[in-house]
């Protein structure tokens, strides 16, 4: 009888433990079930001090913010300023690497040498978006996991172009102000190498050419996208042009703003040139309603920046990246612009 009630004494704490045990088990079961899981997506920029970069950036931890209160996963976006530097940008990759991001997006200081940054990521088997500074085509083919995020350049060369003809076909006294047939104009290039600067420029000048207007082009430089070396360039051109200068053409918005200060400051009086920018910055939306701009083109960062975090949240969670909207040969994105002069501005400042 001893025995029995030994045996049915350590079956009943058998019993209980292994009751405690399930209820344990179940706790921890519950407990994971609701952990939230991290995504953690690394920026690296070419230099944050450019306006539409900085637009972009911002517009990134924005949309990051807005998805996470939808309570799935706790997003973590780095945002990390190479300055220009090379050296720097490969260094935030390494570091992002080393700490086991899921995601890279990045806005290379040197499109030409995305093949380092490309060989990191790949070792670590993390996927890379490129954004406004787009790799070479055999870059892009090394690896299946590369993206591309950016605007038509073209599209935006032909846009500027038109807002010029535009003008030219309402009243063209207003666009050829010493009357001799043909537009003297001067260029402000973004930087040597960058695609979109190529490309902006050559379909601008070849859009107004192949509508029968005369062009006459007295100079054109880089300015690396800054509205101080614009300022400089545009300075200098008016001591070497005076009022000659009909159109001025900039490649964004920041280095149309540096010449404007430069007009004004140089007191042309009424002969002033026309400018026309790329970008749709806040203040250029400003100076084409004050009438200091003829126009710009909107280059939208908030379009830009929510393909850039679909495309970053998709591959951080597993999704199929094919599902995105606007996604061409399974790489590319690619945003439309628009054209803001003084008939729809007010139209684009309400929407900032």
């Amino acid at each position: 009888m001893r025995l029995i009630k030994k045996l049915s004494g350590l079956l009943t704490v058998v019993s209980i433990f292994n009751v405690l045990s399930s209820c344990s088990a179940n706790v921890k079961s519950a407990n994971y079930s609701n952990d939230i899981k991290e995504i953690k997506i690394g920026v690296t920029l070419y230099k944050q001090d450019d306006a539409f970069i900085s637009e972009i950036s911002k517009n990134i931890e924005d949309i990051a913010k807005e998805k996470e209160n939808q309570g799935k996963y706790k997003i973590i976006v780095n945002v990390a300023d190479a300055k220009g530097n090379l050296i720097n940008q490969s260094n935030q990759v390494d570091k992002f690497v080393a700490q086991n991001y899921d995601v890279i997006c990045v806005n290379m200081v040197d499109r030409t040498a995305a093949s380092m940054i490309i060989d990191k990521a790949k070792s670590a088997n993390i996927p890379i978006v490129f954004f406004n500074r787009e790799p070479v085509e055999e870059d892009m083919e090394r690896w299946n996991k590369l993206y591309y995020v950016g605007a038509d350049a073209q599209q935006s060369g032909e846009m500027q172009a038109n807002i010029i003809i535009n003008a030219y076909k309402k009243d063209n006294k207003m666009v050829d102000k010493n009357g001799d047939g043909k537009i003297q104009y001067v260029m402000l290039e973004g930087e040597q190498g960058h695609q979109d600067s190529l490309i902006r420029t050559e379909y601008c000048i070849k859009t107004i050419t192949q509508n029968g207007i005369e062009l006459e082009k007295l100079a054109d430089d880089t300015a690396n996208w800054q509205s101080a070396q614009a300022t400089t360039k545009m300075s200098q051109w008016i001591k070497n042009f005076g009022d000659k200068i009909e159109v001025v053409f900039s490649n964004n918005d920041e280095m149309a703003l540096g010449a404007i200060n430069a007009i004004n400051d140089a007191n042309i009086g009424g002969k002033k040139p026309l400018v026309v920018g790329i970008d749709g910055l806040p203040k250029a939306l400003e100076a084409v309603k004050n009438g200091s701009m003829i126009g710009t083109i909107l280059n939208d960062s908030k379009k830009q920046a929510n393909a850039i975090f679909n495309l970053a949240y998709t591959l951080a969670s597993h999704g199929n990246v094919n599902s995105i909207e606007g996604l061409e040969k399974g790489k590319y994105i690619r945003t439309p612009h628009a054209e803001v002069t003084s008939d729809n501005v007010d139209l684009y400042i309400e929407n900032k």
